[in-house]
């Protein structure tokens, strides 16, 4: 029997698989999907920079770097207001614009080379839990399946078969139908560098490079935005909405692939029913204004994999708690700020356009709106609540740090493992759970979550380690 059935085989279950198998814990992959599916015909395009350090403490930013791809340094919104990315506090200063399937590979290997099983066509039909685990009935090409474990993940999507088996609310609201998507060629592309977004007459389209030639649309018509999702999306309607939007049609030419989806905003009132947990967008439903949703999904696993791991192995359950604390109020603000950058590019009239360029180049040239935005976008700014009287640093993003044998922060991290940083510390006893490097955060010591957040500081560093007692919160007992 595994320790935890995960459901779903995109990139935000195989994170939360591939972690957990890596700190130990057997782990079953339940997939809808009959079999790979076409590599081409996925969604997420973007990949940001606290997810690109989140995939470099799995060992699998490389491989996803070394694919061919683009990059893009700066975020057009709209009008010619650009949110400069290329001075992110991280190595990564800028998006990544690459299909999801080169994010999903390497983590599909990695969860394999772990240990972790991925079971295709298998349909979740019903989920039963008690006080000792979950029992979650699946249909098979060879009939009906029972799979019982410790806890359960949905890691499966928007119309999540866990999420509504255990009856967990999503409420919200249809912002739009009939998004397009499609994967072209460009006769007179825009300048390198930029993912560039813009709207106006009931339209808006976003240009996102490849890198490799391609680039990915995603636009929307006002006027057709009654069309069903099996509606073909036409070569000649992208170059109306493209005109309308942009003012010019870039020479689009050659589409690969194409497709319609709609784009709610729905946020699930809890992350946790029990033994059950929700990631990614079976959790949370947002505009695809900013490229955020898979992105949003691996942080959350991230987040969510350290907690299940420690609790598997006799940590108390309530950690668990702290996922929906730390995560829900995340996905609330991206909700809302994607929201508003949506309805910045449906600004119909010459007025509603000329207000938005004017409001966003100011507010940009306040560099604490800027970095909050950039921070937002990127996620490198999310920071999580700190306890009344714990250090500034508690909650924050551990800055990718040089460490004394020559490697980095984010690198050093690893799954399951924590990371104390001082001068005088010491990872004794802990059973390979804690790293331990002589040096500080800006002076302070430092407990370093396997997420990459700070769990616990204290200063000056020649006189403050963590207790015994903050240790095993976060930790657990000593070997």
């Amino acid at each position: 029997m595994p320790d935890v059935v995960v459901v779903g085989a995109g990139p935000v279950g195989l994170t939360v698989a591939g972690d957990l198998a890596e700190s130990g814990v057997q782990v079953t992959v339940l997939e809808q999907r009959r079999g790979e599916h076409d590599p081409t015909a996925t969604r997420a395009f973007a990949v940001h920079a606290r997810t690109l350090e989140l995939l470099e403490a799995r060992g699998v930013a490389d491989a996803v770097l070394g694919s061919q791809t683009g990059w893009a340094t700066a975020m057009e919104l709209c009008d010619g207001v650009d949110v400069d990315l290329s001075r992110l506090p991280s190595r990564y200063q800028g998006v990544l614009v690459t299909p999801q399937y080169h994010v999903d590979t390497p983590l599909k290997g990695r969860a394999r080379s772990l240990g972790v099983e991925i079971q295709y066509g298998t349909q979740v039909i019903a989920v039963d839990q008690d006080d000792h685990g979950v029992t979650v009935l699946a249909r098979t090409d060879g009939g009906e399946l029972a799979y019982r474990a410790s806890y359960l993940v949905g890691a499966d999507g928007t119309h999540s078969a866990v999420r509504k088996a255990v009856g967990v609310p999503f409420p919200g609201e249809r912002f739009l139908r009939s998004i397009m998507l499609a994967d072209v060629r460009l006769g007179d592309p825009p300048p390198p560098g930029l993912l560039r977004s813009d709207g106006g007459d009931g339209a808006f389209a976003t240009l996102a490079p490849y890198g490799d030639g391609w680039w990915r649309v995603i636009a929307w018509d006002e006027r057709a935005s009654r069309m069903s999702p099996g509606v073909p999306v036409e070569l000649e309607h992208l170059v109306s909405v493209l005109r309308r939007a942009h003012g010019r049609s870039y020479g689009i030419n050659s589409p690969r692939w194409t497709s319609r989806f709609g784009a709610d905003g729905r946020l699930a009132v809890t992350y946790r029913a029990g033994r059950v947990l929700l990631v990614g967008d079976a959790a949370h439903q947002h505009s695809p204004a900013g490229g955020q949703s898979m992105n949003l999904g691996i942080q959350d696993a991230a987040n969510l994999s350290w907690r299940l791991a420690r609790v598997v192995r006799g940590a108390p359950d309530r950690l668990l708690d702290g996922y929906t604390a730390e995560r829900r109020p995340v996905a609330r603000e991206v909700l809302r700020s994607s929201s508003v950058m949506l309805r910045l590019l449906l600004a119909r009239s010459r007025l509603g356009r000329a207000v938005r360029q004017a409001a966003g180049r100011a507010g940009l040239g306040v560099p604490p709106v800027a970095r909050k935005l950039t921070g937002c976008l990127s996620g490198i700014g999310v920071r999580y609540p700190r306890p009344r009287g714990a250090h500034r640093l508690v909650g924050t993003r551990a800055p990718d740090i040089a460490l004394p044998d020559g490697t980095r922060l984010h690198r050093a991290l690893r799954p399951g493992r924590f990371l104390l940083l001082s001068p005088h510390g010491s990872a004794d006893g802990w059973g390979g759970r804690i790293r331990y490097d002589p040096t500080t955060i800006d002076g302070a010591a430092a407990l370093v979550r396997p997420d990459g957040y700070v769990a616990w500081a204290g200063e000056p560093a020649q006189r403050v380690d963590p207790s015994e007692s903050v240790l095993e919160h976060w930790v657990g007992t000593r070997s």
